[in-house]
């Protein structure tokens, strides 16, 4: 009798283990979508030693869809307001150069998520995995600054001689450029249907003019109107902001900012996002 029952019991375990088993595989969480909100920084020409001092609002929202508990593809869409100026850098080069930007980022991307352990929401044991991910983008942008209290975009003043019959290697740059965004995060589900997280994306930007600063200075002839003989408002008060605080450094040919070293921006956000879920029918062998 006793063997029965223990042999009964085994069985038993063994069915319970086999059943939690096929449970497990049987669930599919088809994928996910919801809603971000942080904060963005700059680093660039303005920015030059990382400095964290000046965050700004981001948000976004994005879809997930999941090919298993370990991997998905993600599209977003990102909202950053970006910006810095020269009087926050230790530099007094830089603080004498007086540059200033801001500017609004729109991006679109499409990422590979990739977990480190099996996540399926609401599972005991199973509820919270940290990840990395990374794939490619496109943003808008079109940086501005305020003279006078005027709001005055930068673009199209070509302060650094772009598209000018004096410098003719220098093209006008784009308001739309390439990203490649990486980042890590952590995401825990607080039950089957809801989860919340924390994320870093640092983008690496294939422009170097998101602060309109890259090159030199040029020669400030060619903000000079020819018929009237007088400088050009606003492009020939913005391409060289140095005499506002002191003595002009803005000589042609002097480096106004660093054009070996792309623009790069980061964010950091709180996602809480909405599962997709549905359940395979458990296979008989």
């Amino acid at each position: 009798m006793f063997r029965r029952i223990s042999l009964f019991l085994a069985f038993m375990s063994v069915g319970s283990l086999y059943a939690q088993t096929h449970l497990y595989d049987s669930y599919k969480n088809d994928g996910e979508f919801g809603a971000a909100i942080g904060l963005a920084h700059y680093f660039g020409d303005l920015n030059t030693q990382a400095s964290l001092n000046r965050p700004k609002f981001s948000g976004g929202i994005f879809f997930i869809k999941q090919f298993n508990n370990y991997i998905g593809l993600r599209i977003s869409g990102d909202y950053a307001f970006l910006g810095y100026s020269d009087i926050y850098s230790d530099n007094e080069t830089q603080r004498r150069r007086n540059l200033s930007f801001n500017t609004n980022v729109w991006e679109l991307t499409l990422q590979g998520d990739f977990n480190f352990f099996r996540f399926m929401p609401g599972e005991p044991g199973f509820n919270y995995t940290p990840y990395i991910t990374f794939g490619i983008g496109a943003f808008s942008y079109d940086p501005f600054a305020y003279l006078n209290g005027e709001k005055i975009f930068l673009r199209p003043l070509n302060t650094e001689g772009q598209g000018t019959s004096l410098y003719p290697n220098r093209k006008p740059y784009s308001a739309m450029a390439l990203s490649i965004p990486f980042g890590v995060g952590i995401k825990y589900s607080l039950n089957t249907k809801i989860n919340v997280g924390f994320e870093i994306l640092y983008r690496f930007a294939q422009t170097d003019y998101i602060d309109d600063v890259s090159t030199t200075y040029v020669d400030p002839i060619v903000f000079w109107d020819p018929a009237s003989g007088l400088p050009q408002p606003p492009a020939y008060f913005l391409h060289d902001r140095s005499n506002e605080i002191g003595e002009p450094i803005g000589i042609p040919g002097r480096a106004r900012g660093n054009s070996k070293q792309k623009d790069q921006f980061v964010t950091a956000m709180f996602h809480v996002t909405f599962n997709l879920q549905s359940y395979r029918c458990p296979t008989a062998d």
